[in-house]
């Protein structure tokens, strides 16, 4: 992401949830190798500084909310962007190259409770900053996972923050920073491996860390010290050598992730290092590879050799020239383009294309490039009626999926 270059099912529980789409309003799926239909972009809204993530709260409301990466959340209400912003929060963030406020999710009671939460990053205390001097390659810095609350007027208070999770990164590339409620109601968050080059913790492969890591929380309970609780089906709860947030481990930097309105999958892009880019489906306990691999080869500055038993592949995967740094998308799940119907849609930020595939019964039955755009995509978002959207980093516009003409 960013700065970029720098920068099998789900488990059965997931499948049973009701789909957040009523079944009346979802498209239709076509065949599995039915080909993908050509899409274009059309402007919704622009003027965005650095545009990073777009979500809806889904409360009916129709706007889009668009995260600024300098610390500033912004409303886009019937096709503009309102003047005052919904939240801005600069004074806590440390923002530049992959660092910043990175995403935003609404609670999934969001309409009766005004919560949702923030993934940013900051810099630590004068105190820690000077203990992480005096650790070799650490940055001082830290990834702020933390709840805000919207008053009944409609408004944010900046001082509404209560902290759920920090998280110290040794450098400041590599900080993952995608939230989003999966159809459990619990919050999931994407931790990179902490950064610099081929994992030099090897935190990847580290389960007493939460860097390198899908994690999983109950945000609506806490059992102290934590400000929330850990689910207690959570896969290395009980083992005293893990984390218990732990969902999935084995992540280089997951640039956005989401779940399939329809079948609760969980797909997630994860950002390759010299060579392969991939997308997986993750699922519960599962080891993802990194830093033994990278995408679908042994990772070639760590061991060009390697064991990959135990390793779940991705499901997806493209070389370098093809792409240099990918962004996950959604699962179409909208009604205006028919034709991609249960597609997966993805991006790549420096080569600006977008791609689509399908996925059934463990595999990707047709895949194909969609569109050579001309913005850097930084960020698929997704409306309350499941139309999907790119933000435009250095355009600073909000596009909307349409079919070509």
């Amino acid at each position: 992401m960013l700065n970029i270059r720098c920068m099998a099912a789900i488990s059965m529980m997931f499948l049973m949830v009701v789909p957040v789409i009523a079944a009346e309003t979802m498209c239709a799926e076509p065949a599995p190798d039915q080909p993908l239909p050509a899409i274009a972009l059309q402007e919704i809204a622009a003027g965005f500084h650095e545009p990073v993530h777009i979500a809806n709260a889904g409360d009916g409301s129709g706007r889009l909310y668009v995260v600024e990466q300098e610390g500033v959340v912004r409303m886009i209400e019937n096709g503009k962007m309102v003047p005052t912003p919904f939240l801005d929060i600069r004074d806590k963030v440390k923002s530049g190259g992959e660092r910043g406020l990175l995403s935003i999710a609404f609670h999934p009671h969001y309409r009766d409770n005004g919560y949702f939460y923030v993934n940013y990053t900051e810099r630590t205390s004068l105190v820690d900053a000077a203990i992480a001097r005096f650790k070799s390659g650490w940055s001082a810095l830290e990834t702020v996972v933390s709840r805000f609350k919207r008053d009944t007027d409609g408004n944010v208070d900046p001082d509404s923050e209560t902290v759920l999770l920090t998280v110290s990164q040794p450098w400041g590339n590599h900080n993952g920073g995608q939230l989003a409620f999966g159809p459990d109601g619990y919050l999931y968050i994407g931790m990179g491996d902490g950064g610099a080059g081929n994992d030099p913790h090897g935190n990847g492969q580290d389960q007493s860390t939460l860097l390198g890591a899908m994690l999983r929380i109950d945000v609506d309970h806490e059992q102290a010290p934590l400000a929330y609780t850990i689910p207690a089906d959570n896969p290395f709860v009980g083992n005293k050598n893990a984390r218990g947030e732990i969902w999935a481990y084995g992540l280089r930097n997951p640039w956005r992730f989401s779940f399939d309105r329809q079948s609760g999958r969980l797909f997630a892009a994860d950002v390759g290092q010299n060579t392969v880019e991939e997308i997986d489906v993750i699922t519960r306990g599962k080891n993802y590879g990194w830093n033994i691999m990278e995408g679908d080869i042994c990772t070639p500055g760590v061991n060009k050799q390697c064991d990959k038993t135990g390793l779940e592949p991705p499901i997806f995967t493209y070389r370098h020239p093809e792409g240099f740094s990918v962004t996950g998308g959604f699962v179409y799940r909208g009604t205006v383009i028919p034709g991609l119907c249960g597609a997966y849609l993805f991006g790549d930020f420096v080569k600006q294309r977008i791609w689509g595939l399908r996925y059934n019964d463990g595999r990707v039955t047709t895949h194909k490039l969609l569109l050579q755009s001309e913005v850097n995509i930084s960020s698929f978002g997704e409306d309350e009626q499941a139309e999907l959207y790119i933000a435009a980093y250095n355009s600073g516009k909000v596009m909307k999926i349409v079919p070509a003409q």
